[in-house]
């Protein structure tokens, strides 16, 4: 049996079509097949590659960690270095406010313990979240996504969330003391990169301020760069009071986070005890790889390279056919008239070796978020790739 028929007979499908393509090899911006073609991941493996694949730093940070120790105890029990390291690095690139890391598996797991953290705070149980916002898939996460085809089915979940359209005056309207807390991707990712109007997100961080209620902050994509700022937050003047990561966090290997003020994070330590635990949360090893990637980030100076390299996307990714274009760093949703067009040119680009999807809520989109470290050169020849398989749709 070929390995396609064991992965189809063998692996859970989350859906009737994946991709299906067999990886060997992942380097850098390329990730290749088992018959030797590169493809340039132009999706970062959904924002998780922000440095590449298989950063040599990481690499060596992953193989000396675990020839030392892997996995020991539930989290929390024992002094681990990789996870004390990281999380002083991380609080110390974040506002004051942002001083206790909790360490999960995902960002889904995040966004749990933030709504835990945010109940056990405030003694309040109403909760605001956002149409066509994504948080995860467990059940609290799905509560709070905003979008009903994909809640329907697992009903009945959580109660008392209120679902408003990001950017909205309703939003702001509907926090009040009854309010726990609100959650919102600083930048919207599956509803095709939607960025916050900067007054609105002010008078929601005001609003929350008014009513005692939490702000927390979804960058589980766009953190670590992705916007053009380390935290998309520090563009528009703001902090929340809990922030979720994942994704780039672990620089390829499973980690998430939710981050606040120690005096708030406590609370999970009384009335119960063990108010929130896991088991592999914050593993030593994918701390020790998170870190490290964090540092080649940084000490390369990646960041400061995204704004040139958004107006390279602006500049060369235009077309008749493209109905609408939305950039938030090298982040981009190109938009199409329908799902067929944006299909056909999806299956263009992977043929033509440039890996891409469309946005979970958002199907008529292209999604373009390639690793950081892409040079200027290798991001024009991926641009003018996309054009032609534009064109060809167009003419097809």
């Amino acid at each position: 049996m070929s390995l396609r028929n064991q992965f189809l007979q063998h692996i859970a499908q989350t859906s009737n079509a994946p991709i299906g393509l067999e990886m060997v090899k992942a380097e850098g911006i390329y990730i290749h097949d088992a018959d030797g073609k590169a493809y340039l991941d132009m999706i970062s493996g959904f924002s998780v590659a922000n440095i590449g694949h298989s950063h040599p730093k990481v690499v060596v940070a992953v193989q000396q960690q675990a020839a030392q120790y892997m996995h020991l105890i539930v989290y929390g029990e024992y002094i681990q270095q990789p996870q004390v390291a990281y999380a002083k690095m991380l609080t110390e690139l974040l506002p004051a406010s942002l001083n206790c890391v909790y360490f999960t598996n995902s960002g889904a797991e995040a966004t749990e313990g933030a709504m835990k953290l945010a109940k056990r705070v405030t003694n309040r149980t109403k909760m605001i979240g956002f149409n066509k916002a994504y948080h995860g898939s467990t059940q609290g996460a799905l509560s709070m996504i905003g979008d009903e085809y994909f809640r329907n089915a697992y009903r009945p979940l959580l109660p008392g969330i209120t679902h408003v359209d990001y950017n909205s005056q309703a939003a702001i309207n509907a926090i009040d003391s009854t309010t726990a807390c609100v959650i919102m991707e600083t930048v919207q990712a599956e509803s095709g990169i939607v960025q916050p109007d900067p007054n609105w997100i002010k008078a929601i961080r005001q609003q929350c301020d008014k009513h005692c209620v939490l702000l927390i902050l979804d960058e589980i994509q766009a953190g670590f760069g992705r916007t053009g700022s380390l935290w998309a937050f520090e563009q528009y003047g703001i902090v929340p009071d809990i922030l979720l990561l994942g994704k780039a966090l672990g620089g390829g290997m499973p980690l998430g986070a939710f981050i606040a003020d120690r005096k708030l994070m406590a609370t999970l330590t009384e009335n119960p005890v063990l108010g929130h635990i896991t088991t592999f949360g914050g593993h030593p090893v994918s701390c020790a790889a998170g870190k490290a990637g964090l540092e080649v980030l940084l000490e390369d100076n990646y960041i400061a390279e995204v704004a040139a390299k958004e107006q390279i996307l602006l500049q060369y990714i235009q077309h008749p056919a493209i109905v609408a274009r939305r950039a938030s760093g090298l982040w981009m949703a190109v938009e199409f008239d329908s799902f067929a067009t944006n299909h056909a040119i999806i299956k263009k680009c992977i043929a033509k070796g440039l890996i891409t999807d469309w946005f979970l809520f958002n199907d008529r989109s292209m999604r373009i978020a390639p690793p950081l470290i892409i040079t200027e050169t290798e991001l024009t020849n991926m641009c003018k790739l996309i054009v032609q398989a534009i064109e060809e749709v167009a003419n097809a």
